[in-house]
């Protein structure tokens, strides 16, 4: 166990993303940090407006990415999506989803799954300081992006708030939540080279789960010219 959650609290993951398509590699990294950290649900949250990137034009509409991940995660009753980020037209910060989730799921340790890109950038997420406050963070390791200390990573203002422990190679902060570094299975997998394939009329067999390839297909998605 990673850390020691209050007793009859529920462990929940949030996993939040475009989902641009929802394919096989978010699948594994949910799953593996499902495992890795005890988790009783991760809960999936499709992005409705990214606050640090704009959707590529002809991109589906966040009914459509909700539905992909419905669709994706059918069957597994340790995953769930929610439509809360919708309910917002502005920009989705993390800060202020977190503290809706806090007021829905009152009885809940919450785990924050980020990449380690995500992580180096912190600095300059929206009030990135109350994060460490409102939920654990699991920082997964994707292709290509090597492991650095996490300590050092952290923007030097906040560093006087965690203590490492070296046995459990996490971080420490004063509000009693963890920094959990999480070494996932590489799985060169990306929702854009996904949409050039499928913009390209090439296949995406074994890219993306059944469902999904379905429903595009379905719907006739990522047809157009992929524009970055």
């Amino acid at each position: 166990m990673t850390s020691e959650a209050a007793p009859g609290r529920q462990r929940l993951g949030i996993f939040g993303g475009a989902f641009n398509p929802i394919h096989l590699a978010h699948l594994r990294l949910a799953e593996e940090a499902r495992e890795y950290c005890q988790l009783d649900q991760v809960l999936f949250l499709p992005t409705a407006a990214p606050p640090h990137k704009t959707l590529p034009d002809g991109s589906p509409s966040f009914a459509q990415r909700l539905a992909m991940v419905a669709a994706a995660i059918a069957g597994n009753p340790a995953f769930s999506v929610s439509a809360l980020e919708g309910e917002d037209p502005g920009k989705n910060y993390s800060v202020k989803i977190l503290e809706r989730l806090h007021s829905l799921y009152p009885d809940c340790d919450f785990f924050f799954l980020i990449g380690m890109d995500s992580y180096r950038d912190l600095a300059t997420w929206y009030d990135y300081r109350r994060l460490f406050a409102l939920t654990n963070l699991v920082v997964t390791r994707r292709p290509g992006v090597e492991r650095d200390d996490l300590l050092v990573l952290l923007p030097v203002a906040i560093r006087p708030e965690f203590c490492y422990d070296p046995t459990g190679k996490i971080l420490l902060h004063v509000s009693g939540n963890r920094v959990i570094f999480l070494e996932e299975t590489y799985l060169d997998i990306s929702s854009t080279y996904i949409r050039q394939l499928l913009s390209g009329g090439r296949s995406v067999r074994y890219l993306l789960p059944t469902p999904v390839a379905e429903y595009i297909e379905q719907h006739a998605l990522y047809q157009g010219r992929e524009r970055l």
